[in-house]
């Protein structure tokens, strides 16, 4: 279920720097939440510098780069998972994008697995029916 989306000025940053982000946050978010990287989905959503705003300033006018991340996961995640998680997420832009630390915002959203959907099919249901199949699979219980 973890996704993330990076909020970005169109045109401040290189393709090969962003690809090399997107990689960078997948594999991080595969690790800290230990989850299969094939489930993890990142993305950048590019805005142009008329429809972006720092302060009272547009961005076109001023050149500022104003990056916003946002990511979610399932309620009963421990909380250390989502503060590595906004640590590693605005080194990753430092690092690859050069972005100024200061300038770095983000949120994470915690949502009740009721209310997600994988395959049409609610995450609390999908993930009991991975519990029991383990539990099967190994003649016993499993949690």
């Amino acid at each position: 279920m973890p996704i993330l989306t990076y909020h970005l000025v169109q045109g401040q940053h290189e393709d090969d720097a962003l690809a090399a982000l997107l990689i960078r946050s997948a594999v991080l978010f595969a690790d800290v939440t230990e989850s299969p990287v094939d489930r993890i989905r990142v993305m950048v959503d590019e805005r142009s510098a008329q429809r972006v705003c720092v302060g009272d300033t547009l961005v076109s006018e001023s050149g500022a780069c104003a990056p916003f991340f946002t990511f979610w996961l399932m309620k009963g995640r421990p909380i250390e998972q989502a503060h590595r998680l906004i640590a590693g997420f605005t080194d990753l832009l430092v690092d690859t994008l050069g972005v100024e630390r200061s300038s770095i915002r983000g949120v994470v959203t915690m949502v009740e697995p009721e209310h997600w959907g994988i395959a049409g099919i609610p995450a609390s249901v999908v993930r009991q029916r991975e519990i029991d199949a383990r539990a099967a699979a190994s003649g016993g219980s499993v949690s």
